[in-house]
């Protein structure tokens, strides 16, 4: 199986700060259906479903997935974390599980539903400690980098994982 590598920020929060200083019109112009290579698809083709909203995830924090541009860290797979997902994830320098109210992040805990970096998930997956993932609300653009066999090996509706 072949993975290809992206660039990601060394964290979430890098990737958050970028969005952070765009214009209320960029911010539009980026959520709009309409947006250059947007994929509002999840991996079956179908249409993508909500990952989270408690806590928000998403790199536009409307609890999906998406596919966009302006993202550099491809927060596009929805995984249900593991602590030892969020072990692995603070060992390799992002930190997830500790609150950053500057941010308006809560922190996470394992059960939480999240939009996680495609390159990131792909690591773990190697170090097979990679959460399962809700195929139903992962961006179809992940199957570029991940086969959808892979995916589908670690469906968190096969684990029982999902409320």
């Amino acid at each position: 199986m072949t993975i290809r590598p992206a660039v990601v920020p060394n964290s979430v929060f890098d990737a958050r700060a970028s969005y952070a200083i765009m214009s209320d019109n960029e911010a539009n112009e980026e959520a709009s259906p309409g947006a250059d290579d947007l994929r509002d698809r999840n991996v079956h083709g179908e249409p993508l479903q909500p990952c989270g909203r408690d806590p928000e995830t998403g790199y536009l924090r409307d609890g999906h997935c998406r596919n966009l541009r302006r993202d550099p860290g491809r927060h596009e797979v929805c995984a249900v974390l593991t602590q030892e997902f969020l072990e692995y994830s603070k060992a390799q320098g992002n930190d997830l599980t500790t609150p950053r109210p500057s941010l308006n992040f809560p922190g996470l805990t394992p059960g939480d539903r999240w939009c996680l970096c495609v390159p990131r998930w792909a690591e773990a997956h190697e170090a097979d400690c990679a959460p399962p993932v809700v195929l139903d609300a992962t961006s179809e653009a992940v199957i570029d980098d991940i086969p959808l066999s892979t995916l589908e090996s670690y469906a968190a509706e096969e684990w029982g994982d999902l409320p």
